[in-house]
Protein backbone atom coordinates (compact mmCIF):
# COMPACT_ATOMS: atom_id res chain seq x y z
CA UNK A 1 0.00 0.00 0.00
CA UNK A 2 1.15 3.54 -0.60
CA UNK A 3 1.70 6.01 2.24
CA UNK A 4 -1.63 7.79 1.75
CA UNK A 5 -3.57 4.54 1.78
CA UNK A 6 -1.95 3.55 5.07
CA UNK A 7 -3.16 6.77 6.66
CA UNK A 8 -6.68 6.08 5.43
CA UNK A 9 -6.51 2.56 6.84
CA UNK A 10 -5.97 3.72 10.41
CA UNK A 11 -8.94 2.72 12.58
CA UNK A 12 -11.37 5.27 13.96
CA UNK A 13 -11.77 5.92 17.66
CA UNK A 14 -15.08 4.02 17.66
CA UNK A 15 -13.46 1.01 15.99
CA UNK A 16 -10.72 0.91 18.62
CA UNK A 17 -13.29 1.26 21.41
CA UNK A 18 -15.26 -1.69 20.02
CA UNK A 19 -12.10 -3.76 19.78
CA UNK A 20 -11.11 -2.95 23.38
CA UNK A 21 -14.56 -3.51 24.84
CA UNK A 22 -15.21 -2.28 28.37
CA UNK A 23 -12.62 -0.05 30.07
CA UNK A 24 -13.47 -0.42 33.78
CA UNK A 25 -12.23 2.36 36.03
CA UNK A 26 -11.67 4.78 33.16
CA UNK A 27 -14.28 7.43 32.21
CA UNK A 28 -15.44 7.17 28.59
CA UNK A 29 -14.13 10.61 27.59
CA UNK A 30 -10.71 9.80 29.06
CA UNK A 31 -10.56 6.56 27.06
CA UNK A 32 -11.58 8.43 23.89
CA UNK A 33 -8.87 11.08 24.39
CA UNK A 34 -6.21 8.44 25.03
CA UNK A 35 -7.17 6.50 21.87
CA UNK A 36 -6.98 9.73 19.90
CA UNK A 37 -3.44 10.23 21.19
CA UNK A 38 -2.46 6.74 20.03
CA UNK A 39 -4.02 7.26 16.58
CA UNK A 40 -2.30 10.63 16.20
CA UNK A 41 1.03 9.04 17.14
CA UNK A 42 0.41 6.41 14.45
CA UNK A 43 -0.24 9.15 11.87
CA UNK A 44 3.01 10.84 12.87
CA UNK A 45 4.89 7.54 12.51
CA UNK A 46 3.45 6.91 9.06
CA UNK A 47 4.34 10.40 7.88
CA UNK A 48 7.91 9.66 8.96
CA UNK A 49 7.77 6.35 7.02
CA UNK A 50 7.80 4.32 10.23
CA UNK A 51 5.44 1.45 11.13
CA UNK A 52 2.48 2.61 13.21
CA UNK A 53 2.28 -0.52 15.35
CA UNK A 54 -0.86 -2.25 16.53
CA UNK A 55 -3.18 0.56 17.60
CA UNK A 56 -5.64 -1.41 19.81
CA UNK A 57 -2.70 -2.97 21.67
CA UNK A 58 -1.04 0.41 22.14
CA UNK A 59 -4.35 1.91 23.31
CA UNK A 60 -4.87 -0.91 25.80
CA UNK A 61 -1.34 -0.39 27.14
CA UNK A 62 -1.86 3.38 27.40
CA UNK A 63 -5.16 2.99 29.26
CA UNK A 64 -3.59 0.50 31.68
CA UNK A 65 -0.69 2.91 32.30
CA UNK A 66 -3.13 5.67 33.26
CA UNK A 67 -4.23 3.61 36.26
CA UNK A 68 -0.73 2.86 37.49
CA UNK A 69 1.46 5.27 39.49
CA UNK A 70 4.49 6.56 37.64
CA UNK A 71 6.48 7.31 40.80
CA UNK A 72 6.96 3.86 42.28
CA UNK A 73 8.84 2.10 45.04
CA UNK A 74 11.98 0.39 43.79
CA UNK A 75 14.53 -1.90 45.40
CA UNK A 76 17.93 -0.24 45.33
CA UNK A 77 20.51 -2.96 44.76
CA UNK A 78 23.17 -0.61 43.40
CA UNK A 79 25.17 -0.21 46.59
CA UNK A 80 24.70 3.58 46.35
CA UNK A 81 22.97 4.60 49.56
CA UNK A 82 22.14 8.21 48.66
CA UNK A 83 21.25 7.43 45.05
CA UNK A 84 20.26 10.70 43.37
CA UNK A 85 18.12 9.06 40.70
CA UNK A 86 16.33 6.91 43.27
CA UNK A 87 15.36 9.78 45.54
CA UNK A 88 18.59 10.03 47.61
CA UNK A 89 17.91 9.22 51.30
CA UNK A 90 15.36 6.38 51.46
CA UNK A 91 12.27 6.81 53.61
CA UNK A 92 10.31 4.12 55.41
CA UNK A 93 8.90 2.98 52.05
CA UNK A 94 12.41 2.60 50.57
CA UNK A 95 13.75 4.03 47.32
CA UNK A 96 11.73 5.24 44.33
CA UNK A 97 12.24 5.95 40.63
CA UNK A 98 12.14 9.72 41.29
CA UNK A 99 14.72 10.55 38.62
CA UNK A 100 15.26 7.14 37.06
CA UNK A 101 13.79 5.96 33.76
CA UNK A 102 12.99 2.30 34.42
CA UNK A 103 12.49 1.60 30.70
CA UNK A 104 15.71 3.19 29.47
CA UNK A 105 17.78 2.22 32.48
CA UNK A 106 19.17 5.75 32.72
CA UNK A 107 18.68 9.01 34.55
CA UNK A 108 15.25 10.59 34.01
CA UNK A 109 13.44 13.76 35.03
CA UNK A 110 11.41 13.98 38.22
CA UNK A 111 8.54 15.99 36.69
CA UNK A 112 7.76 13.18 34.23
CA UNK A 113 5.55 11.59 36.89
CA UNK A 114 3.06 14.48 36.81
CA UNK A 115 3.65 16.13 33.43
CA UNK A 116 1.46 13.78 31.41
CA UNK A 117 -1.38 14.01 33.92
CA UNK A 118 -1.30 17.82 33.89
CA UNK A 119 -1.45 17.79 30.09
CA UNK A 120 -4.41 15.43 30.02
CA UNK A 121 -6.31 17.51 32.58
CA UNK A 122 -5.57 20.96 31.14
CA UNK A 123 -4.85 20.26 27.48
CA UNK A 124 -1.34 21.72 27.76
CA UNK A 125 2.09 20.62 29.07
CA UNK A 126 2.89 21.53 32.66
CA UNK A 127 5.39 21.53 35.49
CA UNK A 128 5.11 21.97 39.26
CA UNK A 129 7.05 23.88 41.91
CA UNK A 130 6.64 24.09 45.67
CA UNK A 131 3.72 26.58 45.82
CA UNK A 132 1.80 29.02 43.64
CA UNK A 133 3.81 32.05 44.81
CA UNK A 134 6.89 30.20 43.51
CA UNK A 135 5.06 29.54 40.24
CA UNK A 136 4.33 33.25 39.86
CA UNK A 137 7.93 34.16 40.70
CA UNK A 138 9.41 31.63 38.26
CA UNK A 139 7.14 32.69 35.41
CA UNK A 140 7.78 36.41 35.86
CA UNK A 141 11.52 35.94 36.30
CA UNK A 142 11.95 33.81 33.18
CA UNK A 143 9.65 35.67 30.83
CA UNK A 144 10.05 39.30 31.90
CA UNK A 145 13.07 39.93 34.16
CA UNK A 146 14.32 43.48 33.54
CA UNK A 147 11.21 44.39 31.55
CA UNK A 148 7.61 45.48 32.08
CA UNK A 149 4.61 43.36 33.04
CA UNK A 150 1.17 44.90 32.61
CA UNK A 151 -1.47 44.19 35.27
CA UNK A 152 -4.75 45.80 36.28
CA UNK A 153 -4.76 47.81 39.52
CA UNK A 154 -7.76 45.79 40.63
CA UNK A 155 -5.66 42.62 40.56
CA UNK A 156 -2.71 43.71 42.71
CA UNK A 157 -3.82 41.38 45.46
CA UNK A 158 -2.32 40.19 48.73
CA UNK A 159 -2.10 36.41 48.65
CA UNK A 160 -1.89 35.95 52.41
CA UNK A 161 0.46 36.48 55.34
CA UNK A 162 1.64 39.73 53.77
CA UNK A 163 2.68 38.28 50.41
CA UNK A 164 1.60 40.73 47.74
CA UNK A 165 1.69 40.47 43.95
CA UNK A 166 3.71 43.74 43.59
CA UNK A 167 6.32 42.41 46.05
CA UNK A 168 6.67 39.11 44.18
CA UNK A 169 6.99 41.03 40.92
CA UNK A 170 9.80 43.18 42.30
CA UNK A 171 11.58 40.11 43.69
CA UNK A 172 11.33 38.45 40.29
CA UNK A 173 13.08 41.44 38.74
CA UNK A 174 10.22 42.75 36.62
CA UNK A 175 8.84 46.26 36.33
CA UNK A 176 5.21 46.60 37.33
CA UNK A 177 3.06 48.58 34.87
CA UNK A 178 -0.33 49.28 36.42
CA UNK A 179 -3.36 49.98 34.23
CA UNK A 180 -6.99 50.89 34.85
CA UNK A 181 -8.51 51.46 38.27
CA UNK A 182 -9.41 49.33 41.26
CA UNK A 183 -12.88 48.54 39.95
CA UNK A 184 -12.71 49.13 36.18
CA UNK A 185 -10.07 48.26 33.60
CA UNK A 186 -10.69 48.26 29.85
CA UNK A 187 -8.99 46.45 26.98
CA UNK A 188 -7.82 49.82 25.73
CA UNK A 189 -6.00 50.41 29.05
CA UNK A 190 -3.85 47.37 28.28
CA UNK A 191 -3.42 48.34 24.64
CA UNK A 192 -2.19 51.85 25.46
CA UNK A 193 0.30 50.55 28.05
CA UNK A 194 2.06 48.15 25.66
CA UNK A 195 5.48 49.38 24.53
CA UNK A 196 8.82 47.98 23.43
CA UNK A 197 9.71 47.09 27.05
CA UNK A 198 6.55 45.01 27.60
CA UNK A 199 7.19 41.28 27.93
CA UNK A 200 4.05 39.92 29.57
CA UNK A 201 0.36 40.62 30.20
CA UNK A 202 -0.64 39.37 33.67
CA UNK A 203 -4.17 38.48 34.73
CA UNK A 204 -4.71 37.65 38.43
CA UNK A 205 -7.91 35.91 39.54
CA UNK A 206 -9.11 37.45 42.84
CA UNK A 207 -9.68 34.09 44.49
CA UNK A 208 -9.62 35.46 48.05
CA UNK A 209 -11.94 38.46 47.63
CA UNK A 210 -14.80 39.68 45.46
CA UNK A 211 -15.63 43.14 44.08
CA UNK A 212 -19.20 43.85 43.00
CA UNK A 213 -21.08 46.87 41.73
CA UNK A 214 -19.66 49.27 39.15
CA UNK A 215 -16.94 46.98 37.80
CA UNK A 216 -15.54 46.00 34.41
CA UNK A 217 -12.62 44.07 32.95
CA UNK A 218 -11.89 42.57 29.53
CA UNK A 219 -12.93 39.01 28.75
CA UNK A 220 -10.06 36.55 28.63
CA UNK A 221 -10.59 35.99 24.90
CA UNK A 222 -10.29 39.73 24.27
CA UNK A 223 -7.10 39.96 26.31
CA UNK A 224 -5.74 36.86 24.58
CA UNK A 225 -6.42 38.38 21.14
CA UNK A 226 -4.57 41.55 22.17
CA UNK A 227 -1.62 39.51 23.45
CA UNK A 228 -1.45 37.55 20.20
CA UNK A 229 -1.73 40.73 18.13
CA UNK A 230 1.12 42.28 20.15
CA UNK A 231 3.21 39.07 20.17
CA UNK A 232 3.29 39.15 23.99
CA UNK A 233 2.35 36.12 26.15
CA UNK A 234 -0.73 36.30 28.37
CA UNK A 235 -0.21 34.72 31.79
CA UNK A 236 -3.05 34.10 34.27
CA UNK A 237 -2.55 33.38 37.94
CA UNK A 238 -5.71 31.43 38.80
CA UNK A 239 -4.75 30.86 42.43
CA UNK A 240 -7.30 28.34 43.71
CA UNK A 241 -6.88 26.08 40.68
CA UNK A 242 -10.20 24.38 39.99
CA UNK A 243 -9.51 21.54 37.53
CA UNK A 244 -12.97 20.01 37.54
CA UNK A 245 -16.48 21.39 37.95
CA UNK A 246 -17.47 20.84 41.58
CA UNK A 247 -20.48 23.15 41.49
CA UNK A 248 -18.80 26.24 42.94
CA UNK A 249 -18.94 28.59 39.93
CA UNK A 250 -15.15 28.88 39.96
CA UNK A 251 -13.15 29.39 36.75
CA UNK A 252 -11.71 26.17 35.34
CA UNK A 253 -8.07 25.96 34.29
CA UNK A 254 -8.98 24.29 30.99
CA UNK A 255 -11.40 27.12 30.17
CA UNK A 256 -8.63 29.70 30.54
CA UNK A 257 -6.41 27.71 28.21
CA UNK A 258 -9.24 27.35 25.69
CA UNK A 259 -9.70 31.13 25.84
CA UNK A 260 -6.13 31.52 24.58
CA UNK A 261 -4.14 32.13 27.77
CA UNK A 262 -0.52 31.16 27.12
CA UNK A 263 0.34 30.19 30.69
CA UNK A 264 -1.81 29.45 33.75
CA UNK A 265 -0.59 28.84 37.30
CA UNK A 266 -2.58 27.58 40.29
CA UNK A 267 -2.26 25.97 43.70
CA UNK A 268 -2.18 22.24 44.35
CA UNK A 269 -3.66 22.36 47.85
CA UNK A 270 -6.82 24.40 47.28
CA UNK A 271 -9.67 23.38 44.99
CA UNK A 272 -7.44 20.86 43.25
CA UNK A 273 -7.47 18.96 46.55
CA UNK A 274 -3.82 17.85 46.66
CA UNK A 275 -0.58 18.75 48.45
CA UNK A 276 1.04 22.18 48.57
CA UNK A 277 2.38 22.87 45.08
CA UNK A 278 2.30 25.47 42.34
CA UNK A 279 1.36 24.09 38.93
CA UNK A 280 2.11 25.89 35.67
CA UNK A 281 0.49 24.76 32.41
CA UNK A 282 0.58 26.29 28.95
CA UNK A 283 2.41 26.63 25.66
CA UNK A 284 5.12 24.00 25.27
CA UNK A 285 7.89 26.45 24.34
CA UNK A 286 7.15 28.60 27.40
CA UNK A 287 7.06 25.59 29.74
CA UNK A 288 10.42 24.50 28.31
CA UNK A 289 11.87 27.94 29.10
CA UNK A 290 10.58 27.82 32.68
CA UNK A 291 12.01 24.35 33.18
CA UNK A 292 15.46 25.55 32.07
CA UNK A 293 15.46 28.53 34.43
CA UNK A 294 18.01 27.93 37.25
CA UNK A 295 15.35 28.78 39.83
CA UNK A 296 13.26 25.79 38.74
CA UNK A 297 15.67 23.48 40.53
CA UNK A 298 15.54 25.61 43.68
CA UNK A 299 11.73 25.56 43.67
CA UNK A 300 11.10 21.98 42.56
CA UNK A 301 9.04 19.40 44.44
CA UNK A 302 10.48 16.74 46.72
CA UNK A 303 9.63 13.05 46.34
CA UNK A 304 6.82 12.98 48.92
CA UNK A 305 4.98 15.91 47.35
CA UNK A 306 5.60 14.47 43.87
CA UNK A 307 4.01 11.18 44.88
CA UNK A 308 1.06 12.87 46.57
CA UNK A 309 0.46 15.25 43.67
CA UNK A 310 0.67 12.42 41.14
CA UNK A 311 -1.95 10.45 43.09
CA UNK A 312 -4.27 13.47 43.29
CA UNK A 313 -3.96 14.30 39.58
CA UNK A 314 -4.55 10.66 38.61
CA UNK A 315 -7.67 10.53 40.78
CA UNK A 316 -8.94 13.74 39.17
CA UNK A 317 -8.32 12.43 35.65
CA UNK A 318 -10.06 9.12 36.36
CA UNK A 319 -12.86 10.95 38.23
CA UNK A 320 -12.21 9.12 41.47
CA UNK A 321 -13.33 12.17 43.41
CA UNK A 322 -14.08 10.20 46.58
CA UNK A 323 -10.36 9.40 46.78
CA UNK A 324 -9.56 13.12 47.20
CA UNK A 325 -10.47 14.04 50.80
CA UNK A 326 -11.10 17.78 50.22
CA UNK A 327 -13.43 17.13 47.28
CA UNK A 328 -15.17 14.36 49.18
CA UNK A 329 -15.88 16.74 52.07
CA UNK A 330 -17.18 19.44 49.72
CA UNK A 331 -19.46 16.96 47.92
CA UNK A 332 -21.28 15.67 51.02
CA UNK A 333 -25.06 15.99 50.76
CA UNK A 334 -27.28 17.69 53.30
CA UNK A 335 -29.09 14.43 53.99
CA UNK A 336 -25.82 12.63 54.70
CA UNK A 337 -24.56 15.42 56.98
CA UNK A 338 -27.87 15.58 58.86
CA UNK A 339 -27.84 11.83 59.53
CA UNK A 340 -24.28 12.01 60.83
CA UNK A 341 -25.02 15.07 62.98
CA UNK A 342 -28.08 13.48 64.54
CA UNK A 343 -26.17 10.30 65.36
CA UNK A 344 -23.25 12.22 66.92
CA UNK A 345 -25.60 14.54 68.81
CA UNK A 346 -27.36 11.53 70.32
CA UNK A 347 -24.03 9.95 71.25
CA UNK A 348 -22.71 13.00 73.15
CA UNK A 349 -25.98 14.49 74.39
CA UNK A 350 -25.85 17.51 72.08
CA UNK A 351 -28.23 19.02 69.52
CA UNK A 352 -28.11 18.69 65.72
CA UNK A 353 -28.77 22.02 63.97
CA UNK A 354 -28.38 23.30 60.39
CA UNK A 355 -25.59 25.76 59.64
CA UNK A 356 -23.07 27.01 57.09
CA UNK A 357 -19.54 25.87 56.18
CA UNK A 358 -16.92 27.76 54.17
CA UNK A 359 -14.29 26.35 51.85
CA UNK A 360 -11.57 28.75 53.04
CA UNK A 361 -7.91 28.66 52.07
CA UNK A 362 -8.23 31.85 50.02
CA UNK A 363 -10.89 30.28 47.77
CA UNK A 364 -14.52 31.21 47.01
CA UNK A 365 -14.65 34.14 49.46
CA UNK A 366 -18.35 34.92 49.04
CA UNK A 367 -19.69 31.36 48.98
CA UNK A 368 -20.86 29.12 51.80
CA UNK A 369 -21.95 25.49 51.89
CA UNK A 370 -25.04 24.39 53.83
CA UNK A 371 -24.07 21.95 56.55
CA UNK A 372 -25.22 20.32 59.78
CA UNK A 373 -23.69 21.09 63.15
CA UNK A 374 -23.74 19.56 66.59
CA UNK A 375 -24.13 22.05 69.42
CA UNK A 376 -22.01 20.44 72.14
CA UNK A 377 -23.41 19.85 75.64
CA UNK A 378 -21.69 22.45 77.83
CA UNK A 379 -22.57 25.29 80.17
CA UNK A 380 -19.27 27.05 79.41
CA UNK A 381 -18.50 27.06 75.67
CA UNK A 382 -15.17 28.89 76.10
CA UNK A 383 -13.87 26.50 78.76
CA UNK A 384 -14.92 23.41 76.81
CA UNK A 385 -13.47 24.78 73.57
CA UNK A 386 -10.13 25.19 75.38
CA UNK A 387 -10.36 21.67 76.77
CA UNK A 388 -11.05 20.26 73.31
CA UNK A 389 -7.87 21.89 71.98
CA UNK A 390 -5.87 20.50 74.92
CA UNK A 391 -7.10 16.91 74.46
CA UNK A 392 -4.53 14.15 73.63
CA UNK A 393 -5.87 14.31 70.07
CA UNK A 394 -6.81 18.01 69.81
CA UNK A 395 -10.31 18.84 68.57
CA UNK A 396 -10.82 22.31 67.09
CA UNK A 397 -14.39 23.62 67.16
CA UNK A 398 -16.00 27.06 66.87
CA UNK A 399 -18.17 29.24 69.09
CA UNK A 400 -21.18 31.13 67.73
CA UNK A 401 -23.82 32.85 69.87
CA UNK A 402 -22.42 31.24 73.03
CA UNK A 403 -22.78 27.75 71.51
CA UNK A 404 -19.87 25.38 70.99
CA UNK A 405 -20.36 23.97 67.48
CA UNK A 406 -18.92 20.90 65.77
CA UNK A 407 -19.29 21.04 61.97
CA UNK A 408 -19.86 17.57 60.47
CA UNK A 409 -18.72 18.65 57.00
CA UNK A 410 -15.08 18.68 58.08
CA UNK A 411 -15.19 15.83 60.59
CA UNK A 412 -14.07 12.53 59.08
CA UNK A 413 -16.18 9.54 60.06
CA UNK A 414 -13.18 7.88 61.72
CA UNK A 415 -12.79 10.96 63.98
CA UNK A 416 -16.28 10.75 65.46
CA UNK A 417 -15.27 8.17 68.14
CA UNK A 418 -12.57 10.60 69.33
CA UNK A 419 -15.22 13.28 69.89
CA UNK A 420 -17.53 10.81 71.60
CA UNK A 421 -14.74 9.67 73.94
CA UNK A 422 -13.97 13.26 74.95
CA UNK A 423 -17.55 14.04 75.95
CA UNK A 424 -17.98 10.71 77.75
CA UNK A 425 -14.95 11.64 79.85
CA UNK A 426 -16.33 15.16 80.48
CA UNK A 427 -19.78 13.99 81.55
Amino acid sequence: MDHQTKLKDLPSVDEVLRTLGATPGIPHHVAVNEIRRVIEAARTALRANQPPGDIPTQARTALAALQQPSLRRVVNATGVVLHTNLGRAPLTCGYSNLEYDLTAGARGKRDVHIGGLIERLTGKPGIAVNNNAAAVYLTLNELAAGHEVIVSRGELIEIGDGFRIPDIMRSAGVVLREVGTTNRTSLNDYREAINDRTRLLLRVHPSNFHISGFTAKPELRELSALAKESNIPLYEDLGSGCLTDIGLDEPLVADSIKAGVNLVSFSGDKLLGGPQAGIIAGDAELITRLRRNPMFRALRLDKLISASLETTLRNLLLERFDEIPALRLIAQTQAHLQARAERLATAIGGEAIPGESVIGGGSTPDKTLPTWLVAAPTSDAVKTERALRAAPIPIVARIEKQKLLLDLRTIFAEDEPIIEAFFRKES
